[in-house]
């Protein structure tokens, strides 16, 4: 192959462009669960995620956590460029272990919420949401 000046900036460009590319979003949550949880196993009994199954507007999703006994909750979406939504923390005096926000959805996806428990266990709820119209992604 000839090295043409032409073509070592078509090759600067692309390994600049593929530099910039984001992760894929799977790998991202499985990253986001491994540093919240430390690599330890997760449960399943002793946290309830509330979504809706079907999303018609994804810009505004609600979704619930309750998870008594917690000291935090993590929430993602694991579809997202950008999967942390939200992260959870109660204190001694919170009255109750249950939180609840609105996100954005890019796509049909899983919503994950994982808690730590107090006596330093972690679990773990999913629920697959279908996105019809909007999004973060279009």
């Amino acid at each position: 192959m000839n090295l043409t000046r032409r073509n070592a900036m078509a090759l600067g460009l692309a390994g600049f462009a593929a530099a910039l590319m984001p992760m894929p979003a799977a790998a991202a949550a499985d990253e986001a669960i491994a540093a919240f949880t430390g690599g330890s196993a997760l449960g399943t009994a002793g946290i309830t995620l509330t979504c809706p199954e079907i999303a018609e507007n994804g810009n505004t999703v609600p979704v619930s956590v309750d998870a008594p006994g917690a000291v935090e909750i993590l929430v993602l979406a694991s579809g997202n460029p950008t999967p942390g939504v939200a992260t959870f923390k109660f204190g001694a005096a919170a009255g109750s272990q249950s939180a609840s926000t609105r996100m954005r959805l890019a796509k049909t996806q899983d919503v994950v919420a994982i808690a730590k428990m107090a006596d330093g266990s972690f679990v773990q709820a999913k629920t697959n949401v279908k996105v019809t119209i909007g999004g973060c992604g279009g």
